[in-house]
């Protein structure tokens, strides 16, 4: 049997909040823990909107905030699949701090690997990804040399 394939784009999710005093340091600034909760969030749609399964976080690549979101600006995040395994799934997500006059700064980019797991929580196959864009076959080709590198680290663990 082939292996279904599915459309970067039909993963695509976004995710929008207003930063509220709950959210946000003595300085007003969005606490990073609480945005990075948010990614995880919206990457799991995306996952699994690509996988139909439920999906667990294997792990995050670096967190690195450009700009600071703060108390009453609206964050806007935006994730889609950009690579998938066997069972597992890359999703970038890129955060914004929209301003009062729509201005939207870059806050982040992140990219989560998530596992699809089946009914009784082993992982499960996902569909293949179908790229269509110049942009989504570089992701593509980006994300190869992105799993390359997480398996090195891994291996280079004692």
């Amino acid at each position: 049997m082939e292996r279904p394939m599915r459309r970067a784009r039909d993963s695509y999710t976004e995710q929008v909040q207003i930063i509220m005093p709950q959210h946000v340091n003595g300085a007003q600034r969005l606490f990073g823990g609480q945005l990075m909760a948010w990614i995880d969030v919206v990457a799991a749609v995306a996952a699994r909107r690509h996988a139909g399964h439920t999906v667990t976080t294997a792990s995050v690549d670096e967190l690195s905030f450009l700009n600071s979101a703060f108390l009453d600006e609206t964050v806007v995040l935006a994730a889609r699949v950009t690579y998938v395994g066997r069972t597992s799934m890359e999703v970038r997500v890129d955060t914004y701090a929209e301003r009062l006059d729509g201005r939207r700064d870059p806050v982040n980019r992140a990219y989560l690997v998530l596992v699809a797991l089946d009914e009784n929580g082993a992982p499960t196959e996902v569909p293949g990804l179908y790229v269509e864009t110049d942009e989504e076959r570089a992701e593509w080709a980006d994300g190869e040399r992105r799993r390359l590198l997480r398996k090195e680290r891994r291996s280079a663990r004692p």
